[in-house]
């Protein structure tokens, strides 16, 4: 091959070389715009499976010696719940309160007390589920009627109360107080303030003390 011959190649080599870095960045854009393709094209399945994924049952903030109260619609309170701290569960919509100190004013003006070491109240408070040494306390009162209702206290590990019908309910070991010392055990309990029916169920026993006659010295 002659010199001419081989400086002809080379010019055209250099040529050639010239034109490739010419257009390799386009071809590299190409490539990544066909890889961020293929990425954004793969990508929603797993964000799919992900904001499919049930919410966990974690708390979303927190209370400190807290007092949360309710009214009614005419501005009168309704309850009034205290704690030593409340977390607060958005999956159920719950509050959990540690040590709860709970007061209830029916529609009468009769009070209903309960304390705890542990409760959990649903979102409009019409609900208190109470554990570990709950005590439920309903004190006395005089109705419209002249009728006098006694102090009715109830103990147990668990009771769960229903502020808006004045229900108590539990399948634990309850003990009811009535009056001066009416004392009545049982291994579950259905209580109703305004039918004024209290249902103890399983292994009931009781114990009545004498009437006092208020005409005798």
């Amino acid at each position: 091959m002659s010199a001419t011959s081989g400086v002809s190649m080379w010019l055209r080599l250099r040529r050639w070389a010239d034109r490739f870095a010419a257009y390799l960045p386009i071809v590299l854009m190409g490539l990544m715009a066909m890889t961020t393709y293929w990425l954004v094209r793969n990508a929603p399945v797993a964000t799919e499976a992900l904001s499919e994924r049930p919410p966990r049952h974690v708390p979303d903030y927190y209370m400190h010696d807290f007092t949360v109260k309710v009214f009614g619609a005419d501005g009168r309170l309704k309850s009034e719940v205290v704690g030593t701290e409340g977390r607060h569960f958005p999956d159920t919509d719950t509050l959990e309160i540690d040590e709860p100190r709970i007061r209830i004013l029916n529609e009468d003006g009769r009070l209903t007390t309960a304390v705890a070491k542990r409760g959990l109240i649903n979102a409009d408070g019409s609900e208190a589920q109470l554990f570990d040494k709950a005590v439920v306390v309903r004190e006395p009162m005089t109705n419209k009627q002249g009728v006098t209702l006694p102090r009715t206290e109830l103990q147990s590990d668990f009771l769960h109360m229903f502020a808006n019908t004045e229900e108590v309910r539990s399948h634990l070991p309850v003990v009811l107080v009535r009056g001066a010392g009416d004392r009545f055990t049982g291994d579950g309990l259905a209580y109703d303030n305004l039918d004024r029916v209290i249902q103890l169920t399983g292994r009931v026993r009781g114990t009545l003390l004498p009437r006092q006659d208020k005409n005798k010295p």
